[in-house]
C-alpha cells in the first residue's frame, strides 16, 4: 500500500509540500505541473519551482518528490524530462488530466484524452529519452465529456511504456463535482497490467476503506482531502499498519500545523502577499472540516500585513 500526495495545481507548491509531508503519512508527493510549451526550461525555473530537485528528489522531510510535467509537443517534452532528471529528479509524470481551460485550449491536459495515439506518441517519446534508473508515470480523467475513450487512453499510456497509471476518476467536464466514479478505476485496473494509483474523492479514513474495497486498488493519491484534514494520510497508514482507528487530531495540534505552516511561507518570503494569500487559502479548505479554522478565517480575513496576522496567530496560540 502507498499514499502520494496529489499533484494540486496551486494548492501543492513546495511550500504545502514539505509541511504536509513532515506532518507524515505520505509514501511520496507529486509537484504542480510544469508547463512544457516550445523551449527548454533554465535551471532557475526548475529549482524555483521544485527545489526538492536540490535535495535527491525529495522534500525536506525525506519524501520523494515526483516531478509532473504538462504538455503535448513531441520534441520539447522529452527534451524537458531529461533536463529536469540531469538536475536530480528520478520520478516523471505526465498530466492528462488538468481541466483548466487555458491549459485545454494549447493541448494540454484533459483534452488529450480525446487523442489517445497522441497520448501514447508523448509518453513513448518521453521514455525513450529517460535513463534507465527513472520512473515514468501518468495521471488521467475518465476522459474529455465522456468516458467513451477512458480505456483505449489507459492502454495507450501502458504501450507507451509508463509505469504506474493514476485515475482521477472524473470527465473533465465533472470538474471536481462529486461523486468520483470509483467504479471506473476497477474497470480500468481490470484492462491494463498497470498498477493502478485510484484518486478522487477520498476526505476520511471511511471514504479510504470505501475506495480500496470498490476499486481493488492498493496505491493511493490524496487531494483536497488531506488539506481539509492534514492529519488523514497518518490515519491511513495507522489504520493499515494496526487494523485501528486513530482518533483525529485535535484543534490544538491543527492551530500549531497552521502556525508552522505560515512560519514557513514568511520564511519563504515574508515581503509580500504570499504569506498570507496562502493561510487564507488554506485556512478555507480547513473551514470544511474544523468550526475553530472558520472562527480563524473569518478574523484574519479582512488583513491586510503578514505582521497583522502573524499576531492573531499568536493571540490564538
Amino acid at each position: 500500500m502507498s499514499l502520494i500526495l496529489a499533484p494540486m495545481h496551486g494548492l501543492a507548491d513546495a511550500i504545502m509540500r514539505e509541511h504536509l509531508t513532515t506532518i507524515g503519512g505520505f509514501d511520496e508527493c507529486v509537484s504542480e505541473f510544469i508547463r512544457i510549451t516550445h523551449t527548454v526550461h533554465s535551471n532557475q525555473t526548475w529549482l524555483k519551482s521544485i527545489p526538492e530537485l536540490t535535495n535527491n528528489g525529495r522534500t525536506l522531510a525525506g519524501t520523494p518528490c515526483t516531478v509532473q510535467l504538462l504538455g503535448s509537443d513531441l520534441n520539447t517534452m522529452p527534451e524537458n524530462a531529461l533536463k529536469v532528471c540531469q538536475l536530480g529528479a528520478n520520478r516523471i509524470d505526465l498530466n492528462f488530466g488538468c481541466p483548466a481551460p487555458s491549459v485545454n485550449k494549447h493541448r494540454g491536459g484533459a483534452i488529450l484524452l480525446k487523442e489517445p495515439e497522441t497520448i501514447y506518441q508523448i509518453v513513448w517519446a518521453v521514455k525513450q529519452q529517460l535513463p534507465d534508473n527513472v520512473r515514468l508515470t501518468a495521471k488521467m480523467r475518465l476522459g474529455y465529456e465522456d468516458t467513451n475513450l477512458a480505456l483505449e487512453c489507459a492502454h495507450a499510456i501502458e504501450r507507451g511504456g509508463a509505469s504506474m497509471l493514476t485515475v482521477h476518476a472524473r470527465t473533465k467536464l465533472e470538474g471536481y463535482q462529486p461523486p468520483a466514479h470509483w467504479d471506473w478505476i476497477r474497470t480500468i485496473k481490470e484492462h491494463i497490467k498497470l498498477p493502478v494509483i485510484a484518486n478522487g474523492d477520498i476526505f476520511s479514513l471511511q471514504d479510504y476503506i470505501n475506495i480500496k474495497k470498490q476499486t481493488g486498488c492498493t496505491h493511493f493519491m490524496l487531494g483536497r482531502g488531506v488539506l481539509r484534514r492534514p492529519d488523514l494520510a497518518k490515519q491511513i497508514q495507522h489504520y493499515e499498519q494496526t487494523g485501528t482507528i486513530r482518533p483525529n487530531e485535535s484543534w490544538l495540534t491543527i492551530k500549531e500545523y497552521i502556525h508552522q505552516f505560515f512560519k514557513l511561507c514568511m520564511d519563504n518570503n515574508n515581503l509580500n502577499k504570499y504569506p498570507m494569500a496562502r493561510l487564507k487559502q488554506w485556512l478555507n479548505m480547513l473551514k470544511n472540516t474544523y468550526p475553530e479554522a472558520k472562527q480563524l478565517f473569518e478574523e484574519i480575513r479582512p488583513l491586510q500585513k503578514n505582521q497583522e496576522i502573524a499576531a492573531v496567530l499568536e493571540k490564538n496560540t
